[in-house]
């Protein structure tokens, strides 16, 4: 790297455009507008209430709602404000491969590709599980042995197959789920304002309950992260460079309401018992505050949740596999698009068959690992957002985040050490799983090098996709 930012010339000449069968697509296919956009970002952070639970059970009601109060501000807006800069000045497929590529060169942006698909990966195996854990309080048949293994393997094949379908019905279908996954929350927290005794609210938890900082931080993280994985659809949307900033904003409301309602409705209006708040405790909670109709309601919204997070998040995972191929970090035939629906069929396959094999997993396992890897990831997006900045000063930005460099450091500062805060009190099976795959990724980058000198595979050409660019 240089010490003096190069000129305005040579930054403009960095700037990636999608590949002319991607921009050929782009005026044929309806893409994304703002409200669908906004219920996919939503769907990939958050989904609704289901999975804060354990954060009470990890610390008690106040720290908990303290935590759904403070880590939007502290984690989810700085995050956002990174995203819609960096997603509008760079609007191509790849998203934050492409950020780390033109920030640190090919290696980070391989290896970030690997953290970041990773991530979603697993992610995509916990949102099943999280959906049968909601049925077999319905059906007690699926708590263990072949339903259970059985209804897991058949909810990941329909669940993408759904997304085979496309990017904007999945988009829309993401609104309706979202909007009914959400009504019985409302309908429970009105419920509960009559019964609501706030000292409940200040408790620390039980006595001699112990503490578990790294569940209650994990879960935090957990639900409010992956502000950054729609940054892999921006070829995808309508006017990206309008709509990315508005989406993100109109998200993290809504996301945060969504959280901190019935949480503060549920943990003022029922009588503190942390054992019970494990995943699915608000059904539980709704039958104590309204009776058995309301638990079935949202035990139905926990699994039309589930499938939104999981619709959204699949996406995610299969545009980034275009975008690398885009951009020639992979072969070209995950470029390959379904003649009927336009979605990259090639990235959904692998998805889910990687997401499958994590699916047995233990449930907490598999988001520490997640958020082992996220950190990584989000570490390095930070390190790349600054260096940009420094970089490349007179770059074109649509949306820019106030600030100089200095500021802007001290911005990603409390997040970072959140960062590594997750990555100190993981698990020793954490450093196992994500030592490991980063590990993969790293002989990855180094296979697909091989794979294009010996010329195994047909890799795009990086010079395909950079054009020079005025001001």
């Amino acid at each position: 790297m240089t010490s003096e930012p190069p000129s305005a010339a040579a930054a403009t000449a960095i700037l990636p455009v999608t590949n002319p069968s991607t921009t050929t697509k782009a005026k044929t296919s309806k893409k994304l507008t703002l409200l669908p956009l906004i219920f996919l970002i939503y769907f990939e952070v958050a989904g609704g209430p289901y999975g804060e639970e354990p954060a009470v059970k990890a610390a008690g009601p106040l720290f908990a709602i303290l935590g759904f109060l403070i880590f939007p501000f502290i984690w989810s807006v700085p995050e956002a404000l990174v995203t819609a800069e960096l997603s509008t000045t760079f609007p191509g497929n790849g998203g934050y491969i492409i950020w780390a590529d033109k920030a640190f060169g090919p290696f980070f942006g391989s290896l970030m590709g690997t953290w970041k698909f990773l991530t979603g990966v697993i992610n995509l195996a916990a949102f099943p599980i999280l959906c049968i854990d909601y049925i077999e309080k319905l059906f007690p048949i699926f708590k263990s042995g072949l339903p259970r293994t059985s209804a897991i393997l058949v909810a990941n094949v329909v669940l993408s197959f759904i997304n085979f379908t496309g990017l904007n019905i999945v988009g829309y279908a993401a609104i309706t789920l979202g909007v009914v996954s959400l009504l019985p929350f409302g309908v429970m927290s009105a419920i509960a304002v009559p019964k609501i005794q706030p000292h409940r609210w200040l408790s620390l938890g039980q006595k001699g309950v112990k503490k578990d900082w790294n569940l209650f931080y994990n879960t935090l993280f957990w639900n409010l992260n992956f502000w950054d994985s729609v940054s892999t659809m921006a070829g995808e949307v309508e006017k990206p460079k309008r709509t990315f900033p508005l989406a993100l904003f109109y998200a993290v409301i809504l996301t945060s309401v969504s959280y901190i309602i019935p949480l503060v409705a549920v943990t003022g209006a029922v009588p503190l018992n942390q054992t019970e708040w494990e995943s699915g405790f608000m059904a539980v909670a709704a039958e104590i505050i309204a009776g058995k109709w309301l638990k079935i309601w949202i035990e139905i919204g926990a699994v039309l949740s589930a499938i939104g997070l999981f619709e959204a998040l699949l996406s995610s995972c299969a545009y980034q596999t275009l975008g690398m191929a885009d951009f020639g970090f992979l072969p070209k035939f995950f470029e390959l698009r379904s003649k009927w629906f336009d979605t990259p069929w090639v990235g959904i396959l692998v998805s889910t068959l990687i997401a499958i094999s994590f699916s047995f997993m233990h449930f907490t396992d598999v988001i520490s690992s997640a958020n082992f890897l996220y950190s990584l990831g989000m570490l390095l997006e930070f390190a790349s957002f600054l260096w940009l900045r420094r970089k490349f000063p007179t770059l074109k930005r649509p949306f820019k985040v106030p600030g100089n460099v200095v500021l802007l450091g001290i911005m990603c500062l409390i997040p970072s050490a959140f960062l590594v805060l997750i990555m100190v009190i993981a698990t020793p099976i954490v450093y196992l799983v994500s030592g490991v795959l980063t590990v993969v990724g790293v002989l990855w980058y180094f296979l697909m090098k091989f794979c294009r000198s010996k010329k195994l595979f047909s890799f795009k050409n990086r010079d395909e996709v950079e054009v020079c660019e005025e001001n």
